[in-house]
């Protein structure tokens, strides 16, 4: 049976020091913060926000503002080749910190209902124009949860092929870099990629693939 690194306890079950962590075992089932009232305050095509009045397990209230967005992905395109194994990233600017910046592929179709398979096939071809023979699903993560609900499916990319790119007009300035996979780990640390959902998503390879029989 699979064990956590560094513990006895199997995958999938509680362990006594994790329930004292989260405060208790009954905590672990029981609401922390109680939603009084919601409204929402902005919505577009991407995403709704909204204010909740809350009440704390110590009956104070507050307000809790929490943006809503429907499922993404993120791909690694990883292509195996005679001299090492190679990254495509995307390169396009980001409004929100005035940059230019490379990341993995990355998105969402604006569905709550879209299947994770589908959406990251058509990410990456939308993207990049990468189609993949085999896509593997490594985990499903939280983005930025302290105030965005969205989750995230990622996936490994392999046996890729070259075909035309289908970029929405936001996707203009959108340009593909492919890099090895050495040169890649470099730009994590060195500060030339600063997008947290590469560095997790590749992190959560690492860790895979590491595990592999």
């Amino acid at each position: 049976m699979p064990t956590r690194c560094g513990s006895s306890w199997p995958i999938g079950q509680e362990s006594h020091d994790a329930r004292a962590i989260a405060g208790g075992e009954d905590s672990l089932s029981a609401h922390e913060i109680k939603t009084i009232s919601s409204r929402e305050v902005y919505r577009n095509k991407w995403t709704r926000v909204r204010e909740d009045v809350i009440e704390r397990a110590n009956g104070e209230r507050g307000i809790y503002g929490v943006v809503d967005k429907d499922p993404a992905c993120i791909i690694i395109p990883l292509e195996a080749t005679a001299d090492g194994d190679f990254i495509y990233l995307v390169e396009q600017y980001r409004y929100t910190i005035r940059a230019r910046c490379m990341e993995l592929p990355q998105g969402g179709w604006e569905r709550p209902d879209v299947d994770p398979e589908e959406m990251a096939r058509g990410e990456l071809r939308e993207e990049t124009g990468l189609i993949a023979a085999r896509m593997t699903l490594l985990t499903t993560l939280r983005i930025g949860y302290g105030v965005l609900n969205q989750q995230q499916s990622v996936y490994l990319a392999e046996g890729l092929t070259q075909g035309p790119h289908q970029r929405d007009a936001e996707e203009c300035d959108l340009e593909v870099r492919r890099v090895s996979v050495c040169e890649f780990e470099a730009m994590l640390l060195d500060g030339r990629i600063v997008d947290n959902c590469t560095a997790a998503a590749w992190g959560i390879y690492r860790l895979w693939r590491d595990r592999r029989p």
